[in-house]
């Protein structure tokens, strides 16, 4: 599986770590930086990494920033990303059994090492269940449109 990954500068730190956890299950991870801890601004990495992930069918994102929550606010702007902030194991599991979730996010401020690890592990061992919840998903994925006007 192919994941682009990218942070602020206030997730820069948990960057690397996150990276290769995900090498260390086999994936390839395309980082789309920053790559210091200039501050930058959120929307731009969220935008790089959701741009890929639709461009590159099949494959997933990554965006840390301090919290979590100001990467998947701009994530969920892209028609077709489904980003799921996590911050324990259970919404990663949930994230893609129930949400089909393309894109996880994560927040450096507020999950450990440890959680971080938990998280990553929980995100990679699930799947979309499919079943009931595909209508909900193509639900999901309708409102873009809807939204518009």
């Amino acid at each position: 599986m192919k994941y682009f990954i990218g942070a602020d500068h206030a997730g820069i730190d948990i960057k690397q770590y996150v990276k290769e956890l995900f090498e260390a299950k086999g994936h390839e991870v395309i980082d789309l930086g920053p790559f210091s801890k200039e501050r930058v601004d959120y929307p731009d990495y969220a935008q790089k990494v959701c741009q890929e992930v639709l461009k590159n069918e099949g494959s997933k994102g990554i965006l840390i920033c301090g919290s979590g929550i100001g990467m998947s606010m701009a994530a969920n702007k892209f028609d077709g990303i489904r980003a799921a902030l996590c911050h324990n194991e259970y919404s990663a599991k949930m994230a893609r059994e129930h949400n089909d979730a393309n894109v996880i996010c994560l927040g450096e401020r507020v999950s450990g090492y440890g959680m971080i690890e938990a998280i990553v592990e929980a995100w990679l061992s699930a799947s979309f269940e499919g079943g009931r919840h595909t209508n909900r998903v193509e639900k999901i994925n309708a409102l873009f449109g809807s939204c518009r006007s």
